[in-house]
């Protein structure tokens, strides 16, 4: 699979397509089947056909693709920092229910395609709950800060993030190519001179 966003939802309801249709408007949903009938996957794509994102629905149960997802992510987010992301994070994926990936094709770059993209995203995570991660990036809280490091060493540009403090979330923006930023966020702390975000 090519690169993805995934929203790592607490609630596994149904997300009527209909109500997937009219976030991606002007864009459009295919899936196959009935527009009322329950669905696994579709293809997000411009009204010329250019696909955007393939998305697919994977419940967390044994045997499942969603529960092989989740052990490679347990196994994965030891080797990142902060230290307390890796606990949180940890004992919150025991929480997840379902995941959606979006696997991000070439119509993103086209006719503004990243916009519907993130109306679809927003609106799954809006039903779904729960937290995000992106390939490459990293997991976000439940407010969608990113709270663990896996960016390359080159990545550059203010980003918002989140640090844990006590029981409480810190949220801040960093400079990501800023090596004391950096080296404070990886030891969870909020960097001197961050702009705090309330």
């Amino acid at each position: 699979m090519g690169y993805c966003i995934r929203v790592l939802g607490t609630q596994n309801g149904e997300i009527p397509v209909s109500e997937l249709q009219a976030a991606a408007n002007p864009a459009v949903i295919e899936v196959e089947g009935s527009i009322d009938q329950p669905w696994d996957q579709f293809i997000l794509k411009h009204q010329d056909g250019i696909e955007i994102a393939a998305v697919e629905r994977n419940p967390v149960a044994e045997g499942k693709l969603g529960a092989e997802e989740i052990e490679e992510f347990l196994e994965e987010i030891p080797l990142h920092q902060p230290q307390s992301a890796v606990t949180w994070l940890v004992n919150y994926l025991r929480r997840v229910k379902v995941i959606y990936a979006f696997q991000l094709l070439s119509g993103t770059e086209v006719n503004d395609g990243w916009t519907p993209l993130h109306h679809v995203y927003n609106t799954v995570w809006k039903f779904a709950g729960g937290i995000l991660q992106a390939d490459g990036e990293g997991f976000s809280n439940e407010d969608g800060a990113s709270i663990l490091w896996q960016f390359s060493d080159s990545v550059s540009g203010a980003w918002n993030v989140g640090v844990l403090n006590g029981n409480q979330w810190v949220h801040f923006e960093m400079e990501l190519g800023d090596r004391q930023h950096r080296e404070a966020f990886w030891a969870g702390q909020v960097p001197a001179g961050a702009k705090i975000i309330t």
